[in-house]
């Protein structure tokens, strides 16, 4: 273990832009991992440390961050003969960048806790583009010392970040955000189609609604920018990965007595969407099935 060295794990979409201004803005060593080999190249350009296992950062850095697709990954790679807890070492902090349900999330800091180790949730939320300019939206669920120590870091690749509460309070945060913006974009989808079939000029439509009380982020960036023009790439923040994430805030419902009748009905979207082919795409795609001309 090298003193103070920061460990990253996943580096897919979100993770390689925050591992690059971890690497760029923090002062510290960076040993990374990841399957993709030509990500680990890239990041060498900035210093990043490529190694060939999650084990081996975990046995170098006294911090790791993960950052990967779900929470069944995270709790398999965790659990594992030789994953994150066989070389977890007391005084080390785990930090899930990640969305994962709530429940998960609570259990590994028990694991972890047995090992003296803080495993910790800090989800991140915004766009690629605000991982690459260090302007990510990050909840944390920690107690308030193991916040003030990861904060600085975080800070590398978030312009806010909010103290939500103890472990599985960010995770409640940020499913709750992801909820209602997937409503949104439902919304704004039904809203689109309606005026195209109505008369009026969709880009015309979110242009006013911008500058009313309908004005929101979903409007301005999935409605302006993916919507108007049919810009659903992939290696976006797919179907399926938002499906994965309303999946949580589904359970979540289910486990407090809420009907959340409003995410299912973007959850029949979702399936929709992924019947007919549209799964690996920007999520609002589902837009094209929701107001498809008549």
């Amino acid at each position: 273990m090298t003193p103070d060295s920061i460990g990253f794990i996943g580096l897919g979409v979100m993770g390689e832009p925050m591992c690059r201004n971890l690497a760029r803005k923090s002062g510290r060593v960076v040993y990374a991992h990841d399957l993709d080999a030509t990500v680990l190249q890239r990041l060498a350009a900035v210093g990043v440390q490529s190694t060939d296992s999650a084990a081996a950062v975990m046995e170098r850095a006294s911090i790791v961050l993960l950052s990967l697709p779900s929470g069944e990954i995270v709790h398999q790679l965790a659990h594992q003969p030789d994953g994150l807890l066989a070389h977890a070492y007391a005084g080390q902090i785990v930090v899930d960048l990640g969305t994962s349900p709530v429940d998960t999330t609570r259990a590994l800091a028990r694991a972890f806790a047995d090992k003296g180790v803080a495993f910790i949730d800090a989800p991140v939320a915004r766009t690629r583009a605000a991982a690459e300019a260090g302007t990510l939206s990050v909840m944390v669920g920690a107690d308030a010392a193991t916040f003030e120590r990861v904060k600085p870091l975080i800070a590398t690749f978030a312009s806010d970040i909010a103290l939500c509460g103890p472990v599985g309070c960010g995770q409640v945060v940020k499913i709750l955000n992801n909820m209602v913006l997937f409503e949104t974009v439902v919304a704004l989808a039904e809203a689109k189609a309606i005026a195209e079939r109505a008369g009026v000029d969709p880009t015309l439509l979110f242009e006013t609604l911008s500058k009313g009380s309908a004005d929101s982020f979903a409007l301005r960036s999935h409605g302006m920018k993916a919507m108007l023009p049919g810009d659903f790439p992939e290696r976006a923040f797919s179907v399926r990965y938002a499906r994965k994430d309303l999946a949580y805030a589904l359970k979540l419902a289910q486990e407090t007595g809420v009907d959340a009748k409003g995410a299912r009905t973007v959850d029949a979207w979702y399936q929709a969407a992924i019947d007919a082919g549209l799964g690996d795409q920007y999520h609002p795609v589902i837009s094209q099935l929701i107001g498809p001309s008549p």
